[in-house]
């Protein structure tokens, strides 16, 4: 009996996939630990098999499929949470119904639109950075696989969530709407115990010494005059 040229082909592709695979798994449990978040643990299998697949085959068409699967992956968590934190949770509390100018300045409008209209490519600007440069998603539970200083990212730390910042706050400007300016402290709040408490914390056990130099020559969140670049390689 013959067997077709596309058969043995798929044989032996799933064959190369299966022992790269198993001669990257470290030992211990297969695609998670009881330390991983229950998201982790559930999308384990998802994640696992494209990162242990970058580290093992350095193949273009490898890359190709990571980096599409890193945009698919961002660009869903884009509108996930930026679009609730400063879309629909903006619209829940104000409706987006128009208030009298705050303190009787129509021009304050005018900022609020200005502050819009630089927070949206800064969050476009920034999540484009995780999946086509670090080849992961801002998300904990698909992180990159490089540390991103390129870009935004060498002016300020944390240009995202300066951008959602932005945008609420311009809404509540633009709205005449004291609430948003509320939440939006809130958030911000939010954003710097959660930077503090999880991401750069992370990021050192991850990156180490690479992330210490660029802590060092990149501020939190006031932004650099200049951009910042390292010494040994150009960004």
């Amino acid at each position: 009996m013959r067997v077709p040229k596309s058969e043995i082909f798929k044989s032996k592709t799933s064959f190369c996939v299966r022992f790269v695979y198993k001669a990257e798994q470290p030992p211990g449990p297969r695609f998670h630990s009881a330390q991983d978040p229950p998201l982790r643990q559930l999308m384990g299998p998802a994640l696992a098999l494209p990162q242990f697949a970058l580290r093992s085959v350095d193949s273009p068409l490898v890359k190709f499929m990571m980096r599409a699967y890193a945009i698919l992956a961002t660009v869903c968590f884009l509108f996930i949470a930026p679009g609730t934190i400063a879309g629909l949770i903006p619209w829940w509390l104000s409706r987006w119904r128009m208030h009298a100018p705050l303190l009787g300045f129509s021009a304050i409008r005018i900022l609020g639109v200005l502050l819009i209209m630089v927070g949206i490519p800064l969050l476009i600007e920034s999540f484009a950075r995780f999946a086509l440069q670090g080849l992961g998603t801002p998300a904990p539970i698909f992180p990159t696989q490089h540390l991103v200083i390129s870009g935004l990212y060498r002016y300020v730390r944390n240009p995202m969530y300066i951008g959602v910042c932005s945008v609420i706050v311009g809404q509540g400007l633009f709205l005449g709407d004291l609430n948003l300016l509320w939440y939006a402290v809130v958030v911000a709040t939010g954003f710097h115990l959660f930077v503090l408490a999880y991401e750069e914390p992370t990021l050192r056990r991850t990156f180490g010494e690479e992330y210490e130099v660029f802590c060092a020559n990149v501020p939190r969140w006031i932004p650099r005059l200049r951009a910042w670049r390292r010494a040994t390689s150009s960004l």
